[in-house]
């Protein structure tokens, strides 16, 4: 006989892979919980690729209209030193927001039972029940336990102890701008297209990403990821202010302001002219330290982790959110058609931790082509967007 279906799920991590998995298992008649260690709604996160597991909640379940949410363009290009095209083919793409797609998913998901400023300490667990201690001192037990919380994630610690994060080499500067901030030069040769431009040891891509809605409005904003060598080590350290263990990433206001005028004057002599505006318009540019981290394990017990939780991919196939995404439908449908919870992890473990090698080691072989061996090639398909593969 199938488990009863009112069960209490406690989902660790309110981000988009977090609140994906709550929706879903509310779906299934689940009593569910959401935990957020941040206090406020701010606007981390940068530009989003829409892929198909991406927007899935939007094109199945939810009532809001998907095209409110994202942009889109129809054309890949790369510029050369002064704007010239090198390269465009058709292809089409849409895109959204960090803000903008978190803010949607809590809509749907209601602000009852997300709770804020719950940052998790310890798990633990009995035959029956796992229980999360948050550094509040507050405690919440469910049937099943979900940690979505992230590339410094506690659930990874417990659920797979010990696995490594690889530093990649080289770090990811990330921004985005106001279009209405860009000269209409700019804007043109930007225009319906996501846009790459490579040099020796570096490349940029570029695209368009709607603000999140306000006043029932949004606007366009032309969102950057520009990837820079730095040597681990010393220098590594440095730009981070004294040492790089742990830290994945630096937000706005922890970017040394030294540095950012450094990589505005390097913008300046080293990229397209269309990029160089981008990159300088930008008031509030963040750092993501670029890593390879992949757990062996997604579930211990009725603990599991998703997500960049359990694999944050290099960004170059543009496929993390979908990741987190697929995961979350994953396990939903191994619960839904599964008898037994510990049955349909032990189903759904497997397929995922196979995804995850599979993308880590096409997008660390993408990270090493144009970051060391020069070898990006803009014709080449297998470069392209995609969690599955190239294009798909």
């Amino acid at each position: 006989m199938r488990e009863p279906k009112s069960r209490q799920a406690v989902v660790v991590g309110g981000s988009i892979g977090g609140l994906t998995t709550a929706l879903l298992l509310r779906d299934l008649g689940w009593d569910v919980d959401v935990f957020e260690r941040s206090t406020r709604d701010d606007a981390r996160g940068g530009g989003i690729v829409l892929q198909p597991d991406t927007v899935r909640w939007f094109t199945e379940r939810s009532t809001q209209a998907l095209e409110n949410l994202t942009t889109s363009t129809n054309l890949v290009q790369y510029l050369g030193s002064d704007n010239h095209v090198a390269h465009r083919e058709y292809a089409q793409w849409s895109y959204s927001s960090w803000a903008t797609l978190h803010s949607a998913l809590l809509r749907d998901f209601g602000v009852e039972r997300h709770k804020r400023g719950h940052r998790a300490m310890a798990v633990t667990q009995d035959a029956s029940t796992a229980t999360v201690e948050f550094d509040n001192g507050s405690f919440a037990t469910g049937d099943l336990v979900v940690f979505a919380d992230g590339v410094n994630s506690v659930g990874r610690q417990y659920v797979s102890p010990n696995t490594p994060i690889r530093y990649s080499g080289y770090i990811g500067w990330r921004g985005l701008v106001p279009e209405h901030l860009l000269s209409s030069e700019t804007s043109a040769v930007l225009e319906d297209s996501v846009t790459y431009a490579l040099m020796p040891d570096s490349h940029i891509v570029m695209y368009p990403v709607p603000s999140p809605i306000k006043y029932g409005r949004t606007e366009r904003l032309m969102n950057f990821v520009w990837y820079r060598n730095v040597p681990a080590g010393g220098q590594l350290d440095q730009f981070l202010g004294g040492g790089s263990a742990g830290i994945l990433s630096l937000h706005p206001d922890q970017v040394p302001h030294i540095e950012v005028e450094r990589m505005q004057i390097d913008a300046a002599r080293d990229l397209p002219p269309a990029a160089a505006e981008v990159v300088s318009r930008c008031g509030a540019p963040y750092v993501q330290v670029v890593s390879d981290i992949r757990a062996a394990q997604m579930v211990r017990g009725r603990v599991a982790i998703l997500g960049d939780a359990a694999c944050a991919a290099r960004p170059h196939a543009a496929a993390g959110t979908a990741k987190a995404a697929a995961d979350a439908w994953s396990l939903a449908t191994a619960i839904e058609k599964t008898d037994g919870l510990d049955r349909a992890l032990q189903v759904w473990e497997p397929i995922q931790l196979a995804l995850s090698a599979q993308l880590e080691s096409r997008v660390q072989a993408m990270g090493e082509r144009s970051q060391f061996e020069n070898s990006w090639h803009p014709e080449d398909p297998e470069l392209r967007f995609g969690l599955y593969g190239p294009g798909i």
